[in-house]
This record gives structure tokens, C-alpha cells and sequence, in this order.
């Protein structure tokens, strides 16, 4: 399928010709789904929410079109090329190098993580690959905040002395550390770091290479900054403190990462098809390895969770946001349907607004937001 699509609707805003790049998807309001969409969009955009959307059902582009302002101050508008960061949905992609170690024989997801990583206390033998890639290792949720310096001999040293909050296997706590565990075995077991490990075997075979912490090095004025809720300019993750090649390890491997509308549909193609992992490798990414939760409403993957949708139809979804930013990448692999969604000021866009969105993509009534004064 080409990513050049072509436009069904000629009236479009003025950020239309507003285009980084000749590489990202064209913005696209296609057919009746993509005009009532981009109706409802534009409304909500004229309320202030600002990011980017991309729609696809039965294979097709409906709606791929950026709203409201990446930068306030010098008025430059969200497009398709617009560069967002993603939070946790940077976990799929851990999860995936995981895969590819995996695939190559250097690992298995039932190995214990000590057997890779010496330097570890017995008192963490218990815990493996599989309970890091399932938030069930029973480490805690985070060991700092996200720009607090932090290297990977520091991480493996506070994993090592951090008493685990329940057995391994048992419970279910999400923990931002251990993705960043699972990364530092990327670079171990590969000998490349961890951005670079995924640009070699993920990103640049599918063709995303706006998708990463420097490796892009994407112009600034390409980058959407994020928002405060009293308005105040929040910048961009990569104004913030980071180590020379890229986040340090409270963030790295577990969120951060940078990407287009664009490589985020590419990527919802390759797992559609062995062009990156192998089937056996997806099955994996994609099993209901364990309740989030005691209703048992949804299940976590490797870096995914799982649904039953009302029509019981299979969800499969992970999002992210730190705040400010905002991203939800939801795959109905049984109704052909994918949702991806970017913002840059977090509280501007309301969980009805995204259950709007899904209600207008499964053919069902919706009234536009009233415009506020």
C-alpha cells in the first residue's frame, strides 16, 4: 500500500500546504468516515485541543490530518510531519527488540534476567524476561522522575537492591524500570546501544526514520511542543537534561520516544504480516499473558494490553502521555480498523472527544461539541 495517498475532500484548513517533508502520508480526508471526522476534528480543534490523527479502515486512509498549533508562539501548525513523543507506546518497541534477540537465538523470554546480567543479587533469581515484558517482576513503578540522571550501571544497581514488592509471576504492577531492565539487555546482548539496536533491526528496514530519541536529528521546527494547562510552553523531551546519546534510564526504553502519524502506521503494517517479526514473535507480543486487572476486563501482552471490545471484537492497544503530551495507538485487528492519535497539551482533548472519535469510526451517532466562548 503506498503512504502517498490520495486526497477525496479539496477543501482543507490553511495548514494544508504547511509540509516538512515529500516523506510523510498526505494529508488525507477520504470518503464519508473521513468528513465526519475531520467535522467533529475541527470543532474540537477550534476549542483548542492541537495534534494529529490518522483513521484507516479495510486497508484504506480515511482521515490523516494534523489540527491546531505544534508551536504556539511561532504559529507553526500540527501537520502529518509534525514529531510528537509517544510515552509508553516506546515499550512495543522494546518489547519487539526483545523479540528479535529472541528470534536470533541469543535469548529466550523464560530466561531469568540474572543469567544475563551477573552482576545481580540471588535474591532477584526469580525473575525473568517474561515477568519484566508482562509488569509482573513485582518491581515498583518508577525509581525517579523522568529527566533525573540516571545511567544503566546505576539502574541495574538499584534492581539488584530494591526489595520486590510482590513474587515474581503473581501480580500485575505496571513498572516503568523494568522496560528500561529489558532495554539494558538490548545493548547488552546486542553491543549497540539500545536507539540504535532498534534503528538497525525496526526502524529503518520498515522505512521509519523519524521514529527515535537523536538518531532523526529532525530540524526543531519540526517538533510539537507541549502545553501546560495554564497555556505555558512546556517545550519538547528533547529540551530536557538528557545524556549524550539520548535519555538517561529512568526514561529510556520504557518511554520517550519520537515519532511521525506517519512511521506509527508503518509500524501497524509490519505487525500485520511477518515483515519484521515472525509469527510466532507476534503471537507472543500479542497474548493475554496476564489480568491487568481483577475483573479481567483487559490482559497485558509484551507491550501491549488486550480488550473485548462491546462487539466482541479483539483491541489491541497501548497508549502513553507525561502530562503534557499524549498518544494512543488502538488496533481492531478483527474490524480491519486502526486509531492513532498525537497531542501536544494533554487536557485539551476529553475521554468523550476520544470516544467520539471511535463511535463516528463504528458508524454510530455522535453530536458535535458545542464551540466554547
Amino acid at each position: 500500500m503506498s503512504y502517498l495517498l490520495r486526497v477525496a475532500v479539496a477543501a482543507f484548513s490553511c495548514a494544508t500546504s504547511f509540509v516538512w517533508s515529500a516523506h510523510a502520508i498526505d494529508e488525507t480526508v477520504n470518503g464519508e468516515l473521513g468528513v465526519r471526522l475531520d467535522e467533529y476534528l475541527s470543532r474540537v480543534s477550534a476549542n483548542g485541543m492541537s495534534g494529529v490523527f490518522l483513521v484507516a479502515k479495510d486497508g484504506e486512509v480515511a482521515l490523516a490530518k494534523g489540527y491546531g498549533l505544534a508551536d504556539r508562539e511561532r504559529g507553526i501548525p500540527v501537520t502529518t510531519d509534525t514529531v510528537f513523543t509517544i510515552g509508553s507506546i516506546t515499550k512495543q518497541f522494546t518489547a519487539a527488540a526483545i523479540m528479535k534477540l529472541q528470534e536470533d537465538g541469543r535469548i529466550s523470554v523464560e530466561d531469568p534476567i540474572r543469567k544475563h546480567l551477573r552482576e545481580l543479587p540471588r535474591s532477584k533469581r526469580g525473575v525473568t524476561i517474561h515477568h519484566l515484558l508482562t509488569h509482573t517482576s513485582g518491581l515498583r513503578r518508577d525509581f525517579g522522575g523522568d529527566f533525573a540522571k540516571m545511567s544503566s550501571e546505576k539502574m541495574v544497581e538499584r534492581f539488584g537492591a530494591f526489595e520486590l514488592e510482590s513474587e515474581p509471576g503473581v501480580v500485575h504492577d505496571y513498572s516503568n524500570p523494568g522496560y528500561s531492565m529489558l532495554g539494558i539487555l538490548v545493548e547488552r546482548l546486542s553491543g549497540r546501544g539500545y536507539e540504535q539496536y532498534l534503528r538497525d533491526t525496526l526502524f529503518e528496514p520498515l522505512g521509519m526514520l523519524d521514529t527515535g530519541y537523536l538518531i532523526p536529528d529532525w530540524d526543531k521546527d519540526r517538533m510539537a511542543h507541549g502545553y501546560t494547562e495554564s497555556g505555558l510552553d512546556w517545550g519538547t523531551v528533547a529540551d530536557k537534561r538528557w545524556a549524550d546519546d539520548g535519555p538517561h534510564w529512568n526514561l529510556r526504553a520504557n518511554g520517550g520516544v519520537m515519532s511521525t502519524i506517519d512511521d506509527l502506521y508503518k509500524w501497524h503494517l509490519a505487525l500485520q504480516d511477518e515483515s519484521i517479526l515472525s509469527d510466532e514473535s507476534r503471537a507472543q507480543l500479542f497474548a493475554r499473558h496476564v489480568s491487568e486487572n481483577p475483573e479481567r476486563s483487559s490482559y497485558y501482552g509484551y507491550g501491549w494490553a488486550i480488550f473485548k471490545t462491546e462487539r466482541d471484537t479483539d483491541l489491541i492497544a497501548h497508549n502513553g502521555g507525561n502530562g503534557f503530551f499524549m498518544a494512543d495507538f488502538r488496533r481492531y485487528i478483527d474490524e480491519d480498523v486502526v486509531i492513532l492519535l498525537m497531542v501536544n497539551d494533554q487536557r485539551k482533548i476529553s475521554n468523550q472527544n476520544q470516544r467520539d472519535i471511535r463511535r463516528i469510526v463504528f458508524g454510530l451517532p455522535v453530536e458535535l461539541p458545542a464551540l466554547k466562548n
